[in-house]
């Protein structure tokens, strides 16, 4: 297996040079992130190890990675993972359809003995043309790619073990075709919203970062660098609001991208600003629970009849 570069030149991700240089490319895409993540980034490339990123649902934590595949030109492989997902659905499986069908043309065009070479038959059975690739070996045979594992805490721990095994040595063996070993290692970014706690082998394995709600300054920026329609005044009032919100104990306190949906609504219905009318009317863009719409109006009207 060919070793990772431990050289960020040596890497095949782009503009590398230095955290300020990811976060130019970054921005290039309408990502804005912060020094530290920029920093984290870049050396997590540099050393060749995976990028956990934890915090609260909305963040930006998934955008990151598909902000990073867009930058550098390379493909983004996405691992949902969830509750009782195992191996085989990370690796690969046989597509058995395809598998009979050529069984059966096997059978129909075998010898005038009449006998079938069983050995032989078997074997064509497992050819690469009826393999499936799952997310992780089709991350391994191709580059470049940005490996997005999400939600990483919805798996269970025999699936962590998993993972550390294959973000370890960067290869995978398949039984009939035999050991496939990544050439260029992917970069891999975990995602976690922390509804149970990873084993410290796997946050060992990878560069750690805490992704906290944005400042109310970098979300005005955020949501102008994804919305340039939308005005100063109006980014300003939405982020401020949202921000809030996020103070109220909803079941599901809204994230960064509510704040750019609510933005665009706003500015689809041509609202030049924020008030109690136009909030009502684009509640859906925010609120995500019918549980938290009547807390949510309340504020709403207690901030906006200031």
């Amino acid at each position: 297996m060919t070793q990772p570069a431990s050289n960020p030149s040596e890497l095949r991700w782009g503009p590398m040079e230095s955290p300020e240089a990811v976060t130019r490319a970054l921005e290039q895409t309408g990502y804005l992130a912060d020094d530290d993540v920029a920093t984290l980034t870049y050396l997590a490339a540099a050393m060749a190890r995976p990028l956990l990123l934890e915090g609260e649902p909305g963040t930006g934590k998934t955008a990151l990675a598909e902000a990073l595949a867009e930058a550098w030109g390379a493909e983004l492989i996405r691992l949902q993972c969830y509750e009782g997902i195992d191996a085989t659905q990370a690796l690969y499986d046989w597509d058995f359809p395809r598998q009979i069908l050529h069984l059966r043309a096997l059978e129909a065009a075998r010898t005038g003995s009449g006998e079938l070479d069983v050995v032989a038959a078997e074997h064509s059975l497992f050819d690469e043309r009826f393999l499936l690739e799952r997310p992780i070996l089709r991350a391994l045979r191709r580059a470049p790619v940005v490996l997005l594992i999400d939600e990483v805490d919805r798996a269970d721990d025999e699936f962590e073990a998993f993972l550390l095994e294959v973000l370890s040595t960067w290869q995978v063996t398949i039984p009939e075709l035999g050991t496939v070993s990544a050439t260029t290692p992917p970069f891999v970014v975990l995602t976690s919203n922390r509804t149970r706690e990873l084993h410290d082998a796997l946050k060992r394995r990878c560069l750690y970062h805490w992704i906290d709600h944005p400042g109310l300054e970098r979300e005005v920026a955020i949501i102008r660098s994804r919305l340039p329609e939308v005005t100063e005044i109006l980014a300003r009032q939405v982020a401020t609001m949202v921000a809030t919100l996020r103070t109220e104990g909803l079941l599901k306190p809204p994230g960064v991208a509510e704040s750019i949906d609510w933005a665009r609504a706003l500015t689809v219905l041509g609202a030049d600003g924020l008030d109690i009318e136009s909030a009502a009317r684009t509640l859906g863009a925010v609120v995500k629970y019918r549980e938290d719409a009547d807390r949510v109006k309340q504020a709403i009207d207690r901030v906006l009849s200031a």
